[in-house]
């Protein structure tokens, strides 16, 4: 009987050190129990601290207080389109003045987009006056494609030959997505930001009886749905959109190669199921919720493998890295997996956003 008390108190007094050094270290205890065994484990405070950032993350996505992120991503993202823009026009000798116009624009982008970042100012006036002139220019690009494509031998009457071998149809709308980004961030709130408002709620009818006592009313609009983080239909369908420009670029660019590596055809088959995920996402919330996240990452993990293979294709052929500017000018274009992977991030944010009130 004395044994057994005196080891009750021996692991009662090595509990009460056990406690103190893991107070000591800031931890906490998670008592578990197997069989007639139980331990003592200390809960690892870097995985509950990342758990609570990426809840905290996933709280701004959803409340739409992500401007600043969403005006860099739209710098970064435009940074890509615009080098690929750059030497796809320099291939075409900048015949015309109007192939400046993107380079421009997409340098202009950048820097508000950067801008942006840093000023709530600047994504609310530059930021939005920068995105509307790209998409302008983006919409005119397609259109100078378009002829492109009509005036080269044969029209419109070989259609697959002269869509393969004349300018690449959807690049200018796909450089639109980062555009669109743009505008969408100017709308947004920052993290952090509180709302100035009176003690009363403003009203969403201009002629309700509050309007008189705070001088204001918020109607409800698109405009709102976008700042509160209610547009998880408008980004799903833009997902869809940019899947399909991403995969019709990707199937006649990989077309032109003869489909040689297998992986060619990834992009070429997750671009529709990618499209489908983004329409049924607008029509479900369900699909919004597991099929878009899932095919998006997909989409994205593929965009990067791609990015590797154009990588070391650049970097194969004659002169290798030796000549980076030529064989970039001339080799599989570098960053165009990168804006497959885009349509896979658009379908991720859709994932996390709400949808407008109906």
């Amino acid at each position: 009987m004395k044994r057994l008390q005196g080891a009750s108190a021996k692991e009662h007094h090595l509990s009460e050190e056990t406690g103190d050094r893991i107070r000591a270290e800031g931890g906490r205890l998670i008592r578990a129990q197997k069989g007639n065994r139980v331990r003592l484990e200390r809960d690892n405070p870097m995985s509950s601290e990342l758990a609570s950032d990426a809840a905290e993350v996933g709280l701004d996505i959803r409340e739409g207080r992500f401007q600043r992120w969403l005006a860099l991503i739209a710098g970064v993202s435009s940074v890509l389109s615009g080098i690929e823009v750059t030497y796809e026009h320099y291939k075409g000798s900048y015949s015309r003045r109007v192939m400046y116009t993107p380079v421009i624009l997409s340098t202009a982008l950048v820097a508000a987009g950067v801008a942006g970042f840093f000023s709530r100012r600047a994504s609310r006036t530059i930021l939005p006056v920068v995105s509307v002139l790209t998409l302008g220019d983006c919409a005119a690009g397609f259109y100078f494609h378009i002829r492109g494509i009509h005036r080269k031998p044969g029209g419109w009457r070989l259609p697959i030959v002269n869509i393969v071998m004349g300018p690449p149809i959807f690049a200018p709308l796909l450089f639109g997505v980062s555009a669109y980004l743009g505008l969408l961030a100017s709308f947004l709130r920052r993290s952090g930001q509180e709302d100035n408002r009176v003690l009363l709620p403003r009203p969403a009818h201009g002629r309700h009886w509050a309007a008189a006592l705070t001088g204001e009313h918020e109607p409800i609009s698109w405009a709102q749905d976008v700042r509160e983080g209610r547009f998880q239909k408008q980004m799903a369908i833009a997902a869809a959109a940019s899947a399909f420009f991403s995969g019709f670029e990707a199937s006649y660019s990989h077309y032109r190669n003869d489909f040689r590596y297998k992986a060619q055809w990834t992009p070429v088959l997750l671009a529709p199921i990618l499209m489908i995920a983004g329409i049924g996402a607008a029509r479900s919330v369900r699909v919004a919720h597991t099929w878009l996240p899932a095919v998006s990452a997909l989409a994205i993990v593929d965009g990067a493998v791609g990015f590797g293979y154009h990588a070391r294709g650049v970097s194969r052929r004659s002169g290798g890295l030796k000549r980076p500017l030529y064989n970039i000018l001339y080799g599989p274009p570098l960053f165009a997996p990168l804006l497959f992977a885009a349509s896979g991030f658009l379908g991720l944010l859709a994932s996390l956003l709400r949808r407008g009130k109906e």
